[in-house]
């Protein structure tokens, strides 16, 4: 068996071992083999390279979930190019912040339109029929250059949540995601029969799993079309028709499927695997999904910041979990090739702060070596060799088998509808509009981990809350925006002279 050290090399074997078979199979009817998936990215590759692009690049995608989408993302990996996929939806404010960050040699756009980002600064090269039909002048073979990548080369950028407005860019290596796919079909136990679901957006890293796990095992992914979200029906339907036997979402996902009444005990009989992650399963839908499907389908809360390649811990439903309705269900065992420290917060020595290492532990933010240096530091129990620590802000415990349950973050950072989220990226935002003049954000908890985010501002024009929330919506995507905004006249302080935020949680 040759020596697989990175990830084109690792495609091109699993397209050699599979040929034939669907590597994806779109909701349009539109189906690819791993064959013509493989030699479609190497003619994409040789497209880049003639156009001056070269390892190490970036290359942003707006991506719509296309076979020329994808096959982009698998030409970056064979070339050792940097991919980083990219929200259309996001306002042009946030997305320029991106941009400035890792400063793409080139756009490739997915969609009929793309958003007027004010500026001709970056080549766009749409994925259309002219863009299929320039590709077949180029040959379809393995490239040499993929041999020249090496497990330490960064592989993919994925922008989270930053504290200072400035979103984060976590990047990540052939390495880190080669030890992710060996754990994922160990933990999954994958085969070649298995269809995965990828219902994730793929700027959000969730769809990691989807993405390598699927296709570099064999396996066959079917994206699910953004607009195909809205219609819960549509949603379940298409599970029924196209029978995936793996499904990844976010909590809420399953929660607006169990709401809107949509599942029922004949929907999902192709599945075997149910796994969650992104935020916390509000145990009473959890119980009713448990219910639903808990005799026949494995049920498995997962955990993991984008940070160290989407996840770290891994945690099978059972009866025994509804004993207790109030807590979140736990995280689990820490997953094998990851080691980990609870690192004492204040005085509390039952609970700590998180801190990660491991093969699967990424490079740190693209271009931003302050905020780097903040998150990913030395090993603090180490003093014998460099070990880096990834921190990662969420306060958990151990408890007596061993397994780790999460108690809730240490900054201000949230979990909401599956997304980590920044309240001081939101303030940020309210402080860029003109007429506010100071604000703070808190997130308030309803119950079982659900909850909303809530502004309250001081503005020096009278303005209504609706007219905040609209101007917000160009700066901001829409899973920021805040539910409730309260206008005051003044906002509490604490006796440091920064805003109290304990005080404003007491504010209706």
């Amino acid at each position: 068996m040759a020596y697989i050290y990175n990830l084109g090399q690792k495609f091109h074997s699993i397209a050699r071992r599979y040929p034939e078979k669907p590597a994806i199979h779109s909701y349009d009817g539109g189906s690819v083999s791993f064959s013509k998936l493989d030699s479609l990215s190497n003619r994409i590759a040789r497209f880049l390279l003639n156009h001056d692009l070269k390892k190490e690049d970036v290359v942003g995608i707006f991506n719509n979930k296309s076979i020329n989408a994808f096959a982009s993302m698998l030409a970056c990996l064979k070339t050792g190019m940097i991919y980083t996929n990219l929200d259309i939806t996001s306002p042009a404010e946030r997305l320029k912040k991106m941009l400035n960050t890792c400063k793409p040699s080139v756009l490739l756009n997915d969609f009929d339109n793309l958003l007027d980002l004010g500026t001709n600064e970056y080549k766009i090269i749409n994925l259309d029929n002219s863009f299929s039909e320039k590709l077949e002048s180029y040959q379809d073979e393995s490239l040499p250059i993929t041999e020249e990548i090496s497990g330490s080369d960064p592989a993919y950028i994925m922008f989270t949540s930053g504290s200072t407005g400035f979103p984060k860019g976590a990047t990540m290596t052939h390495g880190n995601v080669l030890n992710f796919i060996k754990w994922g079909i160990q933990e999954y136990k994958v085969n070649d029969e298995d269809i995965f679901t990828n219902i994730n957006p793929v700027y959000f890293d969730n769809s990691v799993f989807d993405f390598y796990v699927s296709l570099f095992s064999g396996a066959t992914l079917t994206p699910f079309p953004t607009d195909l979200l809205k219609f819960p029906d549509k949603i379940v339907g298409f599970v029924n028709e196209f029978k995936p036997t793996i499904w990844f979402s976010v909590p809420s996902m399953l929660v607006y499927l169990l709401t809107t009444k949509s599942l029922t005990r004949k929907d999902f009989t192709s599945l075997r695997v149910i796994t969650f992650g992104g935020e916390g399963f509000p145990k009473a839908k959890l119980r009713k999904l448990f219910e639903l499907y808990g005799d026949r389908i494995r049920l498995v809360n997962v955990y993991g910041p984008t940070e160290c390649t989407c996840i770290c811990s891994a945690y099978d439903i059972s009866e025994k979990d509804f004993e207790d309705m109030y807590s979140l269900a736990p995280l689990g065992y820490m997953a094998p090739n990851f080691k980990y420290e609870i690192l004492p917060v204040g005085e509390n020595i039952e609970q700590g702060e998180l801190g990660l290492m491991g093969p699967q532990v990424g490079l740190g933010y693209f271009n931003d070596p302050d905020r780097t240096n903040q998150s990913f530091v030395q090993n603090p129990y180490n003093e014998k060799y460099m070990e880096r620590m990834y921190l990662t802000g969420d306060l958990v415990r151990k408890d007596d088998l061993g397994q780790l349950h999460f108690l809730g973050r240490k900054d201000n950072q949230i979990k909401h509808m599956g997304y980590r989220i920044e309240l001081e990226e939101i303030e940020a935002a309210l402080n860029i509009l003109p007429y506010v003049q100071e604000t703070g954000v808190i997130y308030r908890k309803i119950n079982d981990g659900l909850g909303y985010i809530h502004a309250f501002v001081h503005t020096n024009h009278k303005k209504e809350e609706v007219e905040i929330r609209e101007d917000l919506k160009r700066i901001l995507p829409s899973y920021m925006i805040p539910k409730k905004i309260g206008l005051l006249d003044a906002l509490p302080k604490n006796k440091n002279g920064k805003i109290d935020r304990i005080a404003l949680s007491k504010i209706e």
